[in-house]
């Protein structure tokens, strides 16, 4: 009888030692989020914006706009990154696809779409002592003031290239590639313990 695969996140090793912080400091994997990049030079398509659930994609760089179940951060002139964990990457990307297409009998689209659900995973990090912690590897400036809900910036992290997305004070967002996700999850759980 042949084996069955077991779909596994970049950093299910890691949820014990994620567990043993304190409550100064949370960090948690978010996995299998579905993440689907977008290249169109239509950004207030109301098709696009009206499956992803949101008002529209954002035209300011370094921000993000989320609905009920998808984030769409803007990733340069004409490219975007939607996530979702309500939707596969294979079916947002066939949804978004629909919404693109401009005469199917011709096979033409008004951009380009690419499921790269398994490029990176996400990490959850939270508590009082989250911005300290971010602030250890990361030379943005994280105080609210400067950067709040509604932001997205493509940085470094312990020289590993995220993307950061506030959600609260104190509570933040990343995204990392998986092949640098052991090496983000060791720096975070060095960078927090002495907030344990």
């Amino acid at each position: 009888m042949a084996d069955t695969l077991q779909a596994r996140s970049p950093l299910h090793n890691w949820t014990p030692a994620f567990a043993s912080l304190g409550g100064a400091v949370s960090i948690v994997e978010e996995p299998f989020v579905a993440m689907v990049d977008i290249w169109t030079d239509n950004p207030g398509d109301a098709r696009i914006s009206s499956l992803l659930g949101v008002t529209a994609l954002p035209t300011m760089p370094n921000t993000a706009v989320s609905g009920d179940t998808t984030t769409v951060i803007w990733l340069g002139p004409g490219e975007w990154l939607a996530t979702s964990s309500q939707r596969s990457g294979l079916e947002l990307e066939r949804q978004l696809i629909e919404a693109l297409t401009i005469d199917a009998s011709e096979g033409a689209f008004n951009g380009a779409v690419a499921d790269v659900s398994a490029q990176r995973t996400t990490v959850r990090l939270s508590g009082p002592r989250a911005r300290d912690v971010l602030a250890k590897g990361c030379s943005l400036d994280l105080h609210p003031s400067a950067f709040a809900p509604g932001q997205a910036a493509q940085t470094m992290l312990a020289q590993a290239a995220i993307i950061l997305l506030p959600l609260d004070v104190d509570d933040y967002r990343i995204l990392v590639r998986s092949t640098f996700a052991d090496y983000l999850a060791e720096w975070l759980l060095d960078a927090a313990a002495e907030y344990s």
